[in-house]
């Protein structure tokens, strides 16, 4: 029996399985429902965010199926999911500015908190003792204490200006930092939480018009935040003894009228592969390529449309991209030696989002408007599974709790 038939066996055994289980199973208060589970560990599951139903989903990424499901989570429309230290808890940022957490192994929800009116995403810290919530309203950040869910600290986001600025581009960095960039402000700032009632922010001004969206280069060194202002991004070398905000990529588009922007990148939805930064061109059918060590443009690749998430496999081999509308039911993959578009996939209507598994033979594709999220084979791109979820968007697993920036 080769892979692909016996992942869809396995998957289809399963979900039978777990409908057998779920019908003599009353669903717990928490709103998990699952079949009793073996005892097992947390390093090949993975949650899939169900934005229309407020449900977070608990899914097996070995053999593709879902394990459970657990409701009562809040307005998920633009969900954002990060991993404890052991990986064993789930902390989820809403719309409706709740935090929550959920327990992978007990499926359940564990904690929840209303810290602000609208939340876009947030961090772990490299101790794994505090989690930081990124907020459009009212803005700035909040910190709590991973155990308790106590809050720990609250720095508004407050510009140069005197006005309050949302917040994006959140990551955790080495030493118990927060870095993050605020939208109205063209601001950058890191908060030192070694000292956790006692916080230290450093600031970095002028660095660009709306910062949207950052990442940390996977050593942890560079943060990166994208400008949708103007044509550039604002880069800080974070292994500077001084470290100052420099502008890179200006003017990329520059002699050419941008073409309409349906959607911005976020939520970290750029890649580093090899030598080479991966990156949406904003108001441009084009991904971006950039050498790290010396930050300039070396190329740049046509694709199907507005790139949204540039995602590299993990092994750099690959990078996968997925489009804003009209083309968001198309997946076109590059070949990153040749830097060439060889494959282009259509998944299902309105894709949202895209995650590899940990060793990268396989990535799972969530479809809204299909309502199904498609696992594919990265090596010849056949559809290994097919999971049915409704309107499912954001896709995260936990090997995502060992790595800097996420």
């Amino acid at each position: 029996m080769n892979r692909r038939h016996w992942l869809q066996s396995a998957a289809g055994s399963a979900a039978l399985l777990g409908l057998a289980g779920c019908a003599g199973t009353p669903a717990s208060p928490s709103g998990a429902t699952a079949a009793a589970m073996p005892s097992m560990g947390t390093g090949d599951l993975g949650v899939v965010v169900e934005r229309a139903t407020g449900k977070l989903a608990i899914v097996n990424t070995s053999r593709p199926r879902v394990l459970a499901e657990v409701g009562g989570l809040g307005d998920l429309s633009h969900a954002s999911v990060v991993f404890s230290r052991d990986a064993a808890s789930a902390f989820v940022f809403g719309r409706d500015g709740a935090m929550s957490r959920v327990d992978l192994l007990q499926m359940k929800l564990t904690g929840r908190v209303m810290q602000a009116g609208n939340s876009i995403g947030g961090a772990i810290s490299q101790d794994g003792r505090l989690v930081a919530a990124q907020n459009y309203q009212p803005g700035g950040i909040k910190v709590f204490d991973t155990r308790t869910l106590e809050p720990v600290a609250d720095i508004p986001a407050v510009g140069a200006d005197g006005r309050a600025s949302r917040v994006v581009g959140l990551a955790d960095l080495p030493g118990n930092r927060f870095i993050y960039a605020l939208f109205d402000a063209g601001e950058i700032w890191i908060a030192d939480l070694s000292e956790p009632r006692s916080p230290r922010v450093t600031r970095f001004r002028d660095i660009g018009k709306q910062p949207y969206d950052a990442l940390v280069t996977p050593n942890g060194r560079h943060y990166i935040a994208g400008l949708f202002g103007e044509d550039g991004l604002a880069l800080i070398d974070l292994w500077d003894e001084q470290p100052q905000a420099r502008r890179i990529l200006a003017g990329y588009g520059r002699g050419e009228a941008p073409l309409p922007v349906f959607k911005m990148p976020h939520l970290r939805g750029w890649a580093v592969a090899g030598r080479h930064a991966w990156l949406p061109a904003i108001g441009r059918h084009e991904v971006l390529v950039v050498d790290t060590e010396t930050w300039a443009e070396v190329a740049r690749i046509p694709v199907a449309g507005q790139p949204v998430f540039v995602m590299a496999r993990p092994d750099g081999r690959q990078v996968w991209v997925n489009f804003a509308v009209p083309d968001y039911h198309r997946v076109q993959v590059i070949d990153t030696p040749s830097r060439r578009v060889v494959r282009t996939l259509e998944p299902g209507a309105a894709v949202l989002h895209l995650e590899f598994t940990p060793r990268g033979e396989a990535v799972w594709i969530s479809s809204r408007d299909a309502n199904r999220v498609s696992v594919i084979a990265t090596d010849g791109f056949d559809t290994l599974a097919q999971l049915p979820l409704e309107a499912p968007s954001g896709i995260f697993f936990t090997s995502r709790a060992a790595r800097v920036g996420l």
